[in-house]
């Protein structure tokens, strides 16, 4: 009895996550950019199975709607790309959530993802993920800020000509 119960709810915070995610069109439609039925439900299994794969449990609705809020405005997304890019930054998000050892808060990793993306990446989900992601979760987890990078010209100073101290 207990399980169906979890079932009924379980599907009931999924409806709400689907219809969450649909009513960000009204948003997004400005951007060219809109979301079917078929592909919120999708999106929700893409953060069930992500979820499962970190480890990690949610309560609520979740980030994809976050997600889509702050990414809708990039100029390296367009209808072509954008329900795979969601999918791809979805999973990132939540990975690089663990590994950050959750250092950070949601809405500041999805700036930092938004802002390299746009910027260092230049829509390169590639570089967001293997580059820019995978420096700021072992900058948070050194104790540095998320987007700290090392001065090379201070282990410059200390070499002669030919690079050696």
């Amino acid at each position: 009895m207990s399980f169906e119960i979890i079932n009924v709810f379980s599907s009931l915070l999924e409806k709400k996550a689907v219809a969450e995610i649909e009513k960000c069109n009204d948003f997004t439609v400005r951007f060219g950019l809109k979301i079917s039925h078929r592909n919120a439900v999708e999106l929700i299994e893409t953060r069930n199975l992500a979820l499962k794969d970190n480890g990690r449990i949610e309560f609520g609705s979740g980030i994809i709607h976050k997600i889509i809020r702050e990414f809708c405005n990039s100029p390296y997304i367009s209808m072509h790309n954008y329900i795979e890019t969601l999918h791809e930054l979805t999973e990132l998000f939540y990975f690089y959530k663990n590994e950050a050892l959750d250092l950070i808060s949601d809405e500041e990793l999805i700036k930092f993802m938004k802002k390299s993306f746009d910027g260092k990446c230049q829509g390169s989900l590639e570089l967001l993920g293997g580059r820019e992601l995978a420096n700021m979760a072992r900058n948070l987890r050194c104790g540095y800020a998320p987007d700290y990078t090392e001065d090379l010209a201070s282990y410059e100073e200390g070499q002669d000509e030919d690079g050696q101290y």
